[in-house]
Formats: structure tokens, C-alpha cells, sequence
């Protein structure tokens, strides 16, 4: 005759194991789809305590701020071959892509092998469209300005050109701000309009606060509900990195405006 005992035990280690088992199958199936949604909340910046100042909006995979009517994105060749026409089309609580920052080039010889496709489709979906130029400090200013300059030709309705600057290749700040200085200046004359300055607070803060308080400002960051700078005002702010856009594959950088639709048009070429 068996013992109750032992049979009790084995039922025990039997629901144990039971249980084990379900829980492995539900990390094993469910297990990347919950890391997915971590990653994404914690990259675009989003917290509990800061979840009343989001749209949680599924539509753009990420939680969009609250309180801006003037959402934009900003591409370059690594999102590939963009339809732009579904970006123009995308609208989900009347939040619509407005305006768009194409990467145009880098350094003083790096042009975006998808730059003359993006620039020519995002105006034809009626998009607003901007240029920028990833600077290294470490390579002629003068050169890169000329780089810039050669790729990209304004049209009334355009934003003004970007000097995306957030890598020191090891620089001082003063070769740092000399660099940036002389870039703006020869890319304002040639335009007739200030340069946009894209950066980081901890970027900006560091080298280039006490030089660049006239020229338009447009901030990376993630890890705050709204970036706060100290005396400045900031006219764009990029919030994520992972934002889902119809028409693109992948992550895509989103950003809001400080302002309306016309002010944003205020800042492009006159016609």
C-alpha cells in the first residue's frame, strides 16, 4: 500500500513542474515582445511620473508629448527608401507628420546616398522639409561648409540649413566653437538665414552655451517629460529615437515645435 504522504508529495512537484513549464513557455513566447515595450518606453524617455504629459498613442510606438500641435521627423540613408507619401498620410488624433530634417552630409566628402530622393519626395508630399550637416570637429570647417553647400539648394518653404554637432574627435572646446562658428557664418552667407544648432543640454552646456545664444536651437532628449535649458529657448526638441512611422522600416527620430505651424513657416526661405 502506497503512502499518502509521498502521494502528496508527488502531486506537489507535480504542479511545481506543471507551473515551472508554463512559465518558461510564456518568457519563451512573450519574453521579447515585453522586452521590446521596455526598451521603447525607456528610450523615448517616457516614466510613470511623466505619463499625464504623454499621448500614449500606439500608432507612433512610442508615448508622444503633450501640449504641441507641430510633430516632425528627421532621416537619413539608414531608413532606407522612404514612402513618403504614407508618412504625409499618417494622422492618429490629429497628430501628423509636419515637418521633416533630411541628413544631407557629413564631414568634409560624406553625402547621403539618399538624400536627392528624400529631399525631392518629402516636398512633393507636402512635408516641410530641412537639411543637416554632421560636423567633426577634427575636419576643416571651411571644407565641410563647402560639402554642405554643394549637396543642398534651398527653395522658398524650406527650413533653415542644421549644423548637427555632438561628437568632440578629441578637441578643445575653443577649436570646438572656432570649427562651429566658422561653418554658420560661411553657411548663413551663403543661405541669408541663421543656421539651426542640434545638439544635446549636456553638448550645448559644455562647449558651445556662451557662443551660440543668437542661433535657433533644437534638442536632443530623451529622459525627461521636457528638456529644460538654462536662459535658452529651444525651438525643437527631439523626444525619441523610436518612433514608428508608416511608410519608413525601423526606429525613426520624432520631434516636436515651440510654436505653431506658422511660426514654423516663418523660419523657412521667403517665397
Amino acid at each position: 500500500m502506497l503512502n499518502p504522504l509521498g502521494k502528496s508529495k508527488k502531486a506537489r512537484l507535480s504542479r511545481l513542474y506543471l507551473a515551472g513549464g508554463l512559465l518558461f513557455l510564456f518568457t519563451l513566447i512573450f519574453g521579447p515582445a515585453i522586452y521590446r515595450f521596455s526598451v521603447t518606453f525607456i528610450r523615448s524617455g517616457f516614466s510613470f511620473s511623466a505619463a499625464g504629459q504623454y499621448h500614449n498613442l500606439k500608432n507612433f510606438g512610442v508615448p508622444v508629448p503633450k501640449g504641441y500641435n507641430v510633430h516632425g521627423i528627421d532621416v537619413s540613408h539608414h531608413q532606407g527608401r522612404i514612402s513618403w507619401d504614407e508618412v504625409a498620410l499618417m494622422n492618429a488624433n490629429d497628430i501628423k507628420i509636419d515637418f521633416a530634417f533630411i541628413k544631407a552630409t557629413e564631414g568634409i566628402t560624406r553625402q547621403d546616398r539618399q538624400f536627392d530622393r528624400n529631399w525631392k519626395k518629402a516636398k512633393e508630399a507636402g512635408i516641410i522639409r530641412g537639411a543637416y550637416h554632421f560636423f567633426h570637429p577634427s575636419r576643416d570647417a571651411g571644407k565641410q561648409a563647402a560639402n554642405f553647400i554643394k549637396m543642398v539648394k534651398l527653395s522658398p518653404g524650406d527650413l533653415p540649413p542644421v549644423l548637427d554637432i555632438e561628437v568632440a574627435n578629441r578637441k578643445s572646446k575653443k577649436e570646438i566653437v572656432d570649427g562651429a562658428l566658422e561653418w554658420c557664418r560661411i553657411v548663413e552667407a551663403h543661405y541669408g538665414m541663421k543656421p539651426i544648432i542640434y545638439t544635446s543640454p549636456g553638448y550645448y552646456d559644455k562647449y558651445l552655451a556662451d557662443d551660440f545664444k543668437d542661433y535657433p536651437l533644437w534638442i536632443a532628449h530623451y529622459h525627461k517629460a521636457k528638456p529644460r535649458m538654462d536662459h535658452r529657448r529651444w525651438q525643437i526638441w527631439q523626444h525619441t529615437d523610436c518612433a514608428t512611422i508608416n511608410g519608413i522600416k525601423g526606429g525613426v527620430d520624432m520631434n516636436v515645435f515651440n510654436g505653431s505651424i506658422s511660426k514654423l513657416r516663418k523660419m523657412c526661405v521667403k517665397e
